[in-house]
């Protein structure tokens, strides 16, 4: 990303963080770069055969080829690629996640990196992972700040996405800060995202990831070409903190971080919602610490944050997507079968006999001390009952897969080719694919990336 003048960036919030995006990427941040890439290829892949994913591919339908690779579906135009592609990494709701901005930045900010990548004939797959790691950065600082009464209303991936692609394309088109920041600028003035769709059987969340991506990479192509943006559009008047929260704190857009933030990001080892994900493994660990039959288990209660009742307090789920928002059904199955699986959130799940005996023995309730330490921390304390009548306790804040419990390259790598698998693909196809990916950087061509993306397309279409 070029450098202008000090006299040429705008004071506000957004011009501070275009400086801070403008500082040089290491090697290390895009090798973690390189790790979400593969991580969202496997739950895209999976996700295109799900039934949103098949729905979502009939936006290729009203458009003919193009430049652009597309999940399955050969090569389209730009924004058709992009927003198909950004609407498939959230459907198994295994996407990375980071905590205390409250969303998901791969399946926004990666598609659109690599869209613009392709489409711009970028060859430097070190300028795509540097497009990526700053596109993290821009959406983690900007979904922390808007604080957390935002998520009460708005869902923040979609909210504070289109930040992330904006910047990302910002960065592979070079833009200097001052188009940057008018690029931020629209990118803010457009957000949105209600979470009335939880609320419905719709699937209106990958609408939202696909838009988010759309509009920011469209907000920097159009800074690129002359169209300027609003500066203060974080902290200004009628601007989205005064619009969208009652506790934003804009400090921590441009708080001072060790590193690039995309290493404070959560890869997600099981195929829930990421509230389910503390009582999963409490549950887990507690088994194992205590070597705990299910056989002898009466009951189990949860005490956790109140915005995970909010969201996965769900004890008779009807559908895919509900189970996976359901932390009964979650804990259910753990008792029933073991440690998550995929098939534990397929149809057949739904009225297993064994999973819906265990629901109806667990209870989850909203805990205070959970409740106030959320979105900084993911607690939950879980607590079984024997049936002779001992209660066997355990409580968390980190998870498998946050910074301080990470999952190594070697299990990201096991997760997506367990993806891939489910989807179809052909272990050595799949693991040359997985290959392909793990080698960006360091000198390396995009050029031999597209040929092996282009072998999804001989997967099962819909």
């Amino acid at each position: 990303m070029n450098k202008t003048s000090a006299t040429a960036i705008s004071p506000s919030l957004t011009g501070q963080l275009a400086a801070l995006l403008a500082r040089p990427v290491a090697p290390a941040a895009r090798a973690r770069a390189r790790l979400h890439v593969l991580d969202w290829l496997g739950c895209a892949t999976l996700g295109a055969q799900r039934p949103a994913g098949r729905a979502m591919a009939g936006l290729l339908r009203e458009h003919g080829a193009g430049p652009c690779w597309t999940l399955g579906h050969g090569p389209r135009p730009l924004d058709a690629a992009l927003r198909y592609n950004a609407s498939l990494g959230n459907i198994l709701e295994m996407d990375d996640v980071h905590r205390s901005s409250i969303l998901h930045p791969g399946p926004v900010i990666i598609p659109a990196a690599l869209a613009v990548a392709q489409h711009r004939g970028i060859d430097d797959a070190d300028a795509l992972l540097d497009a990526i790691v700053r596109g993290y950065e821009a959406t983690i600082r900007i979904g922390r700040a808007i604080g957390v009464s935002h998520y009460r209303y708005w869902h923040n991936t979609a909210s504070c996405g289109g930040f992330g692609a904006a910047a990302a394309c910002a960065s592979l088109y070079g833009l200097d800060q001052a188009q940057l920041v008018s690029a931020l600028g629209n990118a803010g003035s457009r957000s949105g995202g209600l979470w009335r769709m939880r609320h419905e059987d719709v699937m209106s969340k990958q609408w939202h990831t696909a838009d988010a991506a759309a509009s920011g990479v469209a907000a920097a192509q159009l800074a690129a070409h002359g169209v300027s943006g609003p500066h203060a559009i974080l902290e200004g008047e009628q601007g989205m903190f005064a619009a969208m929260s009652i506790d934003a704190d804009p400090a921590l857009v441009t708080r001072e971080e060790a590193d690039w933030l995309i290493f404070d990001t959560t890869f997600k080892p099981w195929p829930a919602c990421r509230h389910a994900h503390p009582a999963i493994d409490a549950l887990l660990q507690l088994l194992q610490r205590y070597a705990v039959s299910t056989s002898a288990v009466r009951s189990v209660r949860v005490d956790t944050y109140a915005d995970a009742l909010l969201f996965c307090d769900r004890p008779q789920p009807r559908t895919e997507a509900q189970a996976r928002f359901s932390i009964q059904h979650a804990l259910a199955a753990i008792l029933a079968y073991g440690a998550p699986q995929l098939p534990h959130y397929a149809s057949a799940s739904l009225d297993d006999a064994n999973i819906a005996r265990w629901r109806t023995s667990i209870s989850v309730h909203a805990d205070d001390g959970y409740s106030t330490r959320f979105p900084q921390a993911y607690g939950a304390r879980v607590s079984v009952t024997l049936e002779q009548g001992c209660v066997l306790t355990l409580a968390l804040d980190d998870t498998r897969g946050d910074p301080a419990c990470p999952m190594t390259a070697l299990d990201i790598e096991a997760k997506a080719a367990m993806l891939m698998d489910a989807a179809g693909m052909a272990p050595a196809q799949a693991a040359q694919l997985r290959q392909a990916v793990l080698a960006l950087g360091a000198g390396t061509h995009l050029a031999s990336l597209w040929p092996a993306l282009s072998c999804l397309d001989q997967l099962e279409r819909p």
